[in-house]
């Protein structure tokens, strides 16, 4: 019995795909719910597995095809059974071919020798002419001899020196070795990348995005997680991170500051009363935003919880359209590829993106002297289009509040 494998739902308002990878060969026994091809979307990578068990017989749409929703990927046939591969036929045996008379061996035919460009290639040089010729690199083949049969002699050595005309690089063959291979290589935008340039510039072109920075001292929060790391991850098997604060944080300050936790639809402002927070991520396909959906009633070890699994199945593309889709507000972490200070770009439709940078130790004035502290530049991009200057600059100094003090963050205040 034939089985058609046909393209899945893709999700909303996604009707395209790309083959990127089939993982199962033509005549190949395949198992029930076992993965046969890849597809990737200009959100996600999606699996598409076997609907029943048996041998892949025909393949319909090959690798880097686009396919559309119910489109024919290939067919299986649940009765056949795989084809045995064949075994390599062994070569036929050669007849001895009657032995002649002995002849000597005929002299191995020897490789023309490279243009003499350092004395080191000729052998008839005297040591003197030798070690001048080595030591300025001359081309001996641009040199006319005037000993006898035209032989070098010190005298012309060291006039090609003095003149310098015939002081070349040595080997120039080398440079050629150096530069293998392509100097360009053109290489097709996946459907990821694309979406992605065409999101960003879209934020671009709608949003009126505004920058505003401040820094934080990272040091109460470090002194907590170095005080409770060990318990943390003892009783909830995940990790104290940076992202838990932050994330709790920028709720409590979203609640503060309604504007930034909304979008705008046509003419009208849309105010969420619920907290999904965007966390971008890096995969090997590019930055995705997975959300961690109502992290306003998560504690510290759920929202590390989710966090640690979204970015897990990023690395190995298993990031599902439910995964991607909404988020009222973003968080990103350049600090972590070593970012000192950047203007990170709106998600669209949200209207503000928090960056987060590298904890750097930098001197700062405390009660009038100088320490040194672990300081990290923050970042809030946002929309002025529904944000005004006042909002977005308190919204970054609360959530610069209860980082340099963790308590607010328990308290609510």
């Amino acid at each position: 019995m034939v089985n058609a494998v046909k393209v899945p739902p893709l999700g909303e308002s996604v009707t395209e795909a790309t083959v990127a990878k089939w993982l199962k060969k033509v005549g190949e026994m395949v198992k029930a719910d076992e993965t046969l091809l890849e597809l990737e979307t200009d959100k996600v990578t999606l699996e598409v597995n076997a609907p029943v068990t048996g041998v892949l017989t025909s393949v319909s749409a090959a690798e880097g095809a686009t396919v559309g929703v119910g489109d024919l990927l290939g067919e299986l046939d649940a009765s056949a059974t795989a084809s045995a591969p064949q075994a390599e036929a062994a070569p036929a045996p050669v007849a001895p071919a009657p032995q002649a008379a002995p002849v000597s061996a005929p002299a191995p035919i020897a490789a023309a020798p490279a243009a003499p460009t350092t004395a080191s290639l000729d052998p008839k040089l005297s040591p003197a002419v030798r070690k001048i010729a080595e030591e300025n690199a001359l081309n001996l083949s641009a040199i006319v001899g005037t000993g006898k049969d035209g032989r070098l002699i010190k005298g012309d050595v060291l006039q090609a020196v003095a003149s310098g005309a015939s002081q070349t690089p040595v080997a120039p063959a080398t440079v050629a070795s150096v530069a293998q291979g392509p100097l360009e290589e053109r290489v097709k935008m996946s459907r990821l990348r694309q979406r992605i340039a065409v999101r960003l510039k879209e934020a671009q072109n709608t949003a009126a995005m505004l920058t505003t920075f401040n820094e934080i001292d990272m040091g109460a929060v470090m002194a907590t997680r170095k005080r409770y790391q060990e318990a943390f991850e003892k009783k909830h098997g995940v990790k104290l991170g940076f992202m838990s604060f932050f994330t709790k944080a920028c709720v409590l300050a979203l609640k503060e500051i309604p504007a930034i936790n909304a979008e705008i639809q046509g003419d009208e402002i849309v105010y969420k009363n619920y907290y999904d927070i965007s966390v971008a991520v890096s995969s090997p396909q590019g930055l995705v935003v997975p959300v961690v959906r109502g992290a306003d009633h998560m504690s510290f070890a759920d929202v590390e919880k989710n966090i640690g699994l979204l970015g897990r199945k990023a690395k190995d593309g298993k990031l599902s359209m439910e995964d991607m889709t909404g988020g009222t507000f973003t968080i990103t972490n350049g600090g972590i590829f070593g970012s000192l200070m950047s203007t990170p770009i709106l998600n669209p439709p949200q209207s503000g993106i928090l960056g987060m940078h590298k904890i750097e130790e930098r001197p700062r004035v405390i009660d009038g002297k100088i320490e040194i502290r672990p300081m990290m530049y923050v970042a809030l991009s946002y929309d002025h289009r529904l944000v005004d200057g006042r909002e977005a600059v308190t919204f970054l100094v609360r959530v610069k509040e209860c980082i340099e003090d963790p308590e607010r963050l328990l308290l609510d205040i």
